[in-house]
């Protein structure tokens, strides 16, 4: 339960951005997808070839669409052990491409197979494969031998240069932004029995805020698709910023605040440097004939507005609190949140749990309060 007001914003929060995780069900088929695109990739490319997951999946920073129609979205890296200089950008990305054509194919013949792809879509940097409720997206890359051990070359059509990247080393360095998140993976890896677990095993405050602030964003570029900031700007500034909070609120007021002093200006560029590969800049359309970086700065502006009136407003009551964050949130998700955390309360008090402590009059569990709560009868006042 809850002492204070920044931890009943902290629950609210972290009750909403739950129902924007990826649903057990749908995360066994996208799993199962991915680890069948992967071995028919692998089986058919040969020896040179390997496939991993990256990007918010990975992290586990995945956050549902906000509208109806929207998709989960799951980057695979297919890399292609040779130096950038035995291929071109076109001929891998056409060898990839042939591979996942005949996988189509393939999964078409198999009568059996109980999810169908849906489409298979090239776009500038990678292969889509559609799926009911996600998409699998399948990026084609060689090694980058100036930047061992992890980093690679993607492919991009409408650059002349290979992009540089290196999603591996940037999984470790999310991880090591939070001690917490350390904390649980050796602890899930030690129960497994395993020497490591991946990130997205496991929600930390990290984690849960990344996923708070880019679902604002969603809902803030609903109608500006073209400037909306990418997942992995938000999450690197968010996770540059982050300090170790405890609870949600605190740490996303914080990491709000913080994240405009991640961004650099370099001679005439504006950067927010991958801190897994100098190279990479997660900014670089900033630089293009634009109002993105301006647009990005007045969505935060806008978005440290809502939390700084949400921790004026918790004192105000749940209902006030849950439309005052709706103003710019999901308020059907937060409607969703705060009847669960009625729920909650009421299963405390009918066990005998739930107390008020005597100085600031907050909810709190026994033995802490001194107070009990009153059962509630639901009768209307007593006739006399």
């Amino acid at each position: 339960m809850t002492d204070s007001p920044e931890d009943i914003i902290s629950t609210l929060l972290t009750g909403a951005v739950e129902h924007l995780d990826i649903p057990d069900d749908l995360l066994d088929k996208t799993v199962s997808c991915y680890e069948d695109v992967g071995a028919w990739l692998l089986d058919t490319g040969g020896e040179l070839w390997s496939v991993y997951p990256q990007g918010s999946f990975t992290l586990g920073t995945v956050t549902r669409p906000p509208d109806d129609d929207g998709e989960y979205d799951i980057d695979v890296v297919c890399h292609k052990a040779v130096k950038k200089t035995s291929t071109t950008q076109e001929k891998l990305k056409n060898e990839v491409g042939d591979m996942l054509e005949e996988y189509e194919q393939h999964k078409l013949d198999d009568d059996s197979d109980d999810i169908p792809i849906l489409s298979v879509n090239e776009s500038r940097r990678c292969w889509t494969l559609g799926y009911d409720g996600f998409h699998l997206d399948v990026v084609p890359c060689v090694t980058d031998e100036d930047h061992p051990p992890t980093s690679i070359l993607l492919t991009d059509l409408k650059l002349r240069p290979w992009h540089h990247s290196n999603p591996k080393g940037y999984a470790e360095w999310f991880r090591s932004q939070s001690a917490e998140m350390t904390r649980a993976l050796e602890a899930k890896a030690e129960e497994s029995g395993v020497p490591a677990v991946p990130n997205w095993t496991v929600r930390t405050t990290l984690q849960r805020l990344v996923q708070v602030i880019k679902w604002h964003c969603a809902l803030h570029f609903a109608d500006d698709l073209d400037d909306r900031p990418p997942s992995i700007l938000i999450t690197t500034l968010a996770a540059h910023a982050y300090a170790g909070e405890a609870d949600l609120f605190t740490a996303t007021v914080n990491a709000v605040a913080g994240m405009p002093r991640f961004i650099t200006e370099e001679g005439d560029k504006w950067w927010v440097r991958n801190p897994a590969h100098e190279l990479e800049n997660f900014a670089d359309k900033w630089n293009e004939p634009n109002q993105r970086r301006e647009k990005f700065l007045s969505w935060l502006d806008t978005l440290a507005g809502t939390l700084d009136y949400a921790g004026k407003s918790a004192g105000k009551g749940l209902d006030h609190l849950v439309d005052r964050l709706g103003g710019t949130f999901d308020l059907g998700l937060l409607r969703k949140s705060a009847q669960r955390m009625g729920l909650e309360t009421r299963q405390f008090r009918d066990a005998g749990k739930l107390g008020m402590t005597r100085n600031a009059g907050a909810l709190t569990t026994l033995p802490t309060a001194t107070t009990h709560v009153r059962d509630h009868e639901f009768h209307g006042p007593t006739q006399r």
